[in-house]
């Protein structure tokens, strides 16, 4: 045989190596990059989402403060506020803005009040500080409070002037904020 024989194609294929072409390289780094760059902004819309969260828990809680803050020094300054000409419309207006204890309590005295007012001089309250004591649990509100009553002088006597504390508990009842309690403290 001569070693220019002929070979027929079933021989051909039996002998030759198919061609391979090698795979392209697997390319992590892209795959990669997008797990991450997907996990990060997850992660930074859930901290936004907390942040968010707090803050508005944090606005509710001032928006609170305020109006209660808000409620109790103008009840203050009306409190300490004594017009003798005008005892009835005094203690009217205390007893609407009243309830709880304070409310029963007032009730009862609220003549003995009328008499005192009507008898008393005329006197100008303001409120110096206010700030929140503590919320309790049934939604009450502790605001203490620091209030300066004057009393012009006549006939030549002078102005007198006298600060008090005072420890005014208030709720809030449908749209309108309550003292349920107010009680002086030394």
């Amino acid at each position: 045989m001569s070693p220019r024989r002929k070979v027929d194609a079933a021989e051909r294929d039996y002998f030759t190596q198919p061609v391979v072409t090698p795979r392209p390289p697997r390319r992590w780094g892209l795959a990669l990059t997008g797990v991450v760059s997907t996990l990060l902004a997850v992660a930074a819309i859930a901290g936004s989402v907390f942040m968010l969260v707090g803050h508005e828990s944090q606005r509710r809680t001032d928006l609170r403060d305020v109006a209660a803050l808000g409620y109790v020094r103008t009840f203050m300054i009306e409190y300490t506020s004594l017009d003798p000409f005008h005892a009835n419309e005094y203690t009217e207006n205390i007893y609407r803005q009243a309830t709880g204890d304070f409310e029963t309590s007032f009730k009862e005295k609220m003549n003995e009040i009328t008499i005192q007012v009507a008898r008393a001089e005329p006197t100008t309250g303001s409120v110096l500080d206010a700030g929140v004591q503590r919320w309790n649990d049934d939604g009450s509100a502790q605001i203490l409070v620091a209030a300066n009553v004057t009393t012009p002088g006549r006939d030549g006597r002078p102005t007198v002037e006298s600060a008090s504390r005072w420890v005014a508990t208030t709720i809030e009842e449908g749209q309108q904020w309550k003292i349920s309690q107010l009680i002086q403290v030394i």
